[in-house]
């Protein structure tokens, strides 16, 4: 549902979109029509130039918690299609905006990930980031498996993206994924605070800057040699019997 992803336009930070996750009772897990809200919310930003950066947010103790376990069980027991989360994932990557992110809590999965296409990351001192792809029998996504190890090196991104380690804010700091380390209650003021200074620089001084500094040519290309492992495993007995077992903890 729309209701699920919030887009704003603060007047109190002209310039700025955000996208707010709004689902705390499921812990803002991201469904199909999560990502369709986002994927058209980025490509809107990018063909109005009244939108000169673009902020994630999500609700108090909780960015997200990841994929709907649901909708990936529904896709492997289906026959297929093309999963939205591929859609938004390239809206993230091509977006021509600025991205900045505030993080208080949970950030798992692409909640983390979704992090590693942002330029500029705060989180509160008692966040979380993991991603357990291989502990669901999944593999990496959102090129995190080119944009990790360049962040963080091999050692820290095998431990995030393979063994499912789970990173305190401190060590996301340490090791690159995010910029800063906040109080909770500070998480959102500073973000969007953030995100205006960003909205009043020059928009294409800025705009250069950004893609010199990413140099991201061959983002879109892993994305896609990911989504083949990806898509093959989501249907795979492995995953299902992941998916299933985790939704049997759940109920």
């Amino acid at each position: 549902m729309s209701e699920h992803v919030l887009v704003e336009h603060p007047q109190a930070q002209p310039g700025v979109m955000v996208m707010r996750f709004n689902r705390p009772d499921k812990k803002n897990a991201i469904t199909t029509e999560m990502y369709e809200r986002m994927t058209v919310a980025l490509r809107e930003a990018d063909n109005h130039a009244s939108v000169r950066a673009v902020a994630f947010l999500g609700t108090e103790g909780c960015f997200s918690a990841g994929n709907d376990m649901a909708d990936f069980l529904a896709y492997a027991m289906g026959d297929g299609g093309r999963p939205a989360a591929v859609d938004f994932l390239q809206a993230l990557a091509t977006c021509d905006k600025p991205l900045v992110s505030g993080v208080d809590g949970l950030a798992i999965g692409i909640g983390t990930t979704l992090n590693l296409h942002c330029d500029m990351t705060l989180a509160s001192d008692r966040s979380v980031f993991r991603t357990p792809f291989v502990d669901l029998a999944l593999v990496p996504e959102a090129a995190s498996s080119l944009i990790a190890p360049r962040i963080m090196g091999h050692q820290r991104a095998f431990a995030l993206l393979a063994a499912g380690e789970g990173f305190s804010a401190e060590q996301a700091r340490e090791a690159g994924i995010i910029w800063k380390v906040v109080p909770a209650d500070a998480v959102e003021a500073e973000t969007l605070a953030l995100a205006a200074r960003l909205a009043q620089k020059p928009p294409h001084a800025l705009k250069i800057a950004r893609s010199l500094i990413r140099n991201g040519d061959d983002v879109l290309a892993r994305m896609d040699e990911e989504l083949v492992h990806f898509t093959k495993q989501l249907r795979s007995a492995e995953a299902r019997a992941a998916f299933e077992a985790f939704m049997g903890r759940k109920s």
